[in-house]
């Protein structure tokens, strides 16, 4: 993988860059749809690629090792094949579903033992395994295997759980490095800052991860509860020490305006369920602010979803029409929401990207988050 600064802000940390990997390029800043179980739900791949212009998606390795299994998945020939997704996949390291099972896991430094969602089957991830498990979903870009804390949390446990996150990372590099991918092409391992709101421990942890010389860096353990501003002030303190020749990727963030504002502080890459769940409930995103369909206002209103003329969808299918559908409980209301979901969110980091380039970002965030936060 390699990752080329393009342009930068001149009122802000913001930058545009190109990642280049073997299933393609991948123009930062970016937005990751997920796709947790190897599809995104409620919208084909061909409206992912055309209507969407997704350039890279999500897997998620805890999923798609409990079903449909890594046996089907070699089979198959790895995610790309199995799913007919041909655009870079990142997977994460289920670091985060593990955490958020806390009743049915138990940590210990060599790993996790959990028990299946599923059937209550007991299981173990590793480090090494973990990175096995993620040569054969075959991402382009693999995440190392962290605890993410949860919030709030006391210091003393932050400040174990990073150093036994730093020592799995060492585990997650050698392993890697003396593997190979299962289907011909290159894979890179991104580490993970974690360090909880405390500000020393985010700093020692993104010296570690820096040191770990990766390809890229993700911050991890945010976006868990804790207030905004602290959000904006740990992806700060650390973007200040990540290598600004890499890209940084904030791992489960978030809301148009939190991309926004993290984009600003020199974050590149993105991901949330946020537009995908939220549209299956009847919410909305667009460039004026948030719409509640199932609210009676838009019963009667016949204008486009969006203004601006996002996707097809927009123009196509009015407040009215969308509402109606939810009303009914149609297939077709979280569809069409999804698709105009992720496309508001693909169009709101590109219109970043163009902004970056002409230098003009920083006051144009600052007017967009205005009118992103509110509500219609």
């Amino acid at each position: 993988m390699q990752f080329n600064i393009e342009a930068q802000d001149t009122g802000s940390n913001a930058r545009a860059g190109l990642i280049t990997t073997d299933h393609g390029n991948i123009q930062t800043p970016i937005f990751m749809p997920v796709g947790t179980a190897g599809t995104v739900k409620a919208i084909h791949n061909k409206d992912l690629h055309e209507q969407v212009k997704a350039q890279i998606i999500l897997g998620n390795t805890y999923h798609l090792y409990l079903r449909p299994g890594l046996d089907i998945l070699r089979k198959a020939g790895g995610l790309h094949k199995f799913n007919a997704w041909n655009k870079p996949i990142l997977t994460d390291s289920g670091g985060y579903q593990v955490y958020s099972l806390a009743h049915r896991r138990k940590m210990k430094e060599e790993g996790v033992v959990f028990q299946s969602h599923i059937d209550g089957s007991r299981h173990m991830f590793s480090p090494e395994g973990v990175m096995d498990i993620q040569r054969i979903i075959g991402g382009d870009i693999i995440m190392a295997f962290d605890e993410c804390t949860p919030y709030p949390c006391d210091y003393e446990y932050a400040r174990t759980s990073m150093h036994m996150t730093h020592r799995w990372l060492d585990r997650c590099c050698h392993h890697f490095d003396n593997t190979e991918g299962h289907y011909g092409y290159s894979q890179t391992l991104f580490p993970i800052v974690q360090g909880s709101t405390f500000r020393d421990l985010r700093e020692e942890s993104a010296a570690y991860i820096a040191s770990r010389n990766r390809e890229g860096n993700a911050i991890g353990g945010l976006s868990v509860g804790e207030p905004a501003e602290m959000m904006y002030e740990m992806t700060d303190l650390v973007c200040a020490i990540l290598p600004k020749d890499k890209p940084r990727y904030l791992m489960g963030v978030g809301t148009p305006a939190n991309i926004l504002e993290s984009i600003a502080l020199g974050v590149d890459m993105f991901d949330c369920v946020m537009p995908t769940r939220n549209a299956r409930n009847g919410m909305i995103f667009t460039s004026e602010g948030i719409i509640n369909l199932r609210n009676k206002k838009w019963e009667a209103d016949f204008s486009a979803l969006d203004p601006n003329g996002l996707s097809f969808v927009d123009s196509m299918y009015s407040k009215a029409y969308l509402r109606h559908l939810f009303v009914a409980n149609e297939m077709l209301g979280p569809m069409v929401a999804t698709m105009h979901n992720l496309r508001f969110y693909l169009w709101l980091v590109e219109q970043a990207r163009l902004q970056i380039q002409q230098g003009t970002f920083a006051d144009w965030k600052n007017g967009m988050v205005k009118k992103l936060v509110q509500r219609i």
